[in-house]
């Protein structure tokens, strides 16, 4: 057997589980009392509605060393709150979108289970617990690859706390469902194709400001960085500048270099 085949083996992963108090927490405690066995990996943190759990607390974990997360809510339509799980599966869909940029969005789970479903309670943790012990420890617990993840992590946190994404994601319901301000319905396929444009754009960006957090950059070295075209790399430079976050460092040679400044921040 090899060293990495033996390491798998032993692997015991760590998983936090986000859980909301009235259904899947509850389904929990049936699990428990009805003696259904499931993986002890688990970590429980439980919360009054899945609405609650912030996509920065799910990537902050991440950015802990934490092997998977689950968040587990009332199954739609029997939300306590009413709507609070809808809105849990629009911030979960814009973190997963994040996640799949990093290869990491087979690390997190989102789904349902009722006060009533103990078995299906441990069913879904065993196997995520599975699939996570196939994918093995995260990469970022790998002293060769932590400080790109720590890159892309910062990044995505950044962009989770973005006013104008956070906006988007919140009135995606009423947007296609009821209107705009001007009374218009935007189709769900269209609206989708914005939020995706627009949650990678703000990545990028973010990763710009990981990129010339301590030292000016010029817009060439920034595009070999992060492997985005130069003429890209200036437009985002150009939007950050307007908002604030990064301004002109020096110019050496005839060639501009940028760097984030602390008031943006």
């Amino acid at each position: 057997m090899s060293a990495e085949e033996n390491k798998k083996l032993v692997f015991k992963p760590k998983i936090i589980g986000f859980l909301c108090n009235w259904c899947s927490y509850a389904g929990a405690d049936l699990a428990g009392v009805s003696r259904v066995q499931y993986s002890p990996n688990l970590r429980i943190i439980r919360v009054m509605c899945s609405g609650r759990v912030d996509p920065i607390f799910i990537a902050e974990a991440f950015l802990r060393n934490i092997d998977g997360v689950l968040v587990l809510g009332c199954h739609l339509g029997d939300c306590h709150y009413i709507s609070g799980n809808y809105e849990t599966e629009l911030k979960m869909d814009m973190l997963n979108k994040l996640l799949k940029l990093v290869n990491f969005s087979d690390r997190f789970r989102l789904d349902w289970v009722s006060a009533s479903e103990g078995n299906r309670f441990g069913q879904i943790v065993n196997d995520f617990n599975q699939h996570i012990c196939e994918l093995g420890p995260s990469p970022i617990k790998k002293e060769e690859l932590k400080q790109e993840y720590v890159e892309n992590f910062n990044a995505i946190i950044s962009a989770l706390s973005d006013s104008r994404l956070r906006i988007l994601v919140a009135r995606e319901r009423e947007i296609i469902n009821v209107g705009n301000a001007y009374n218009e319905i935007i189709p769900k396929e269209e609206y989708e194709e914005i939020l995706d444009d627009a949650i990678y754009n703000e990545f990028i960006r973010q990763k710009i400001i990981q990129k010339i957090s301590k030292s000016g950059k010029s817009v060439p070295e920034i595009s070999k960085e992060i492997q985005i075209k130069p003429n890209l790399v200036l437009k985002h430079i150009v939007t950050l500048r307007q908002r604030g976050l990064v301004d002109l460092d020096k110019i050496n040679e005839e060639i501009p270099t940028f760097i984030s400044i602390k008031e943006g921040k």
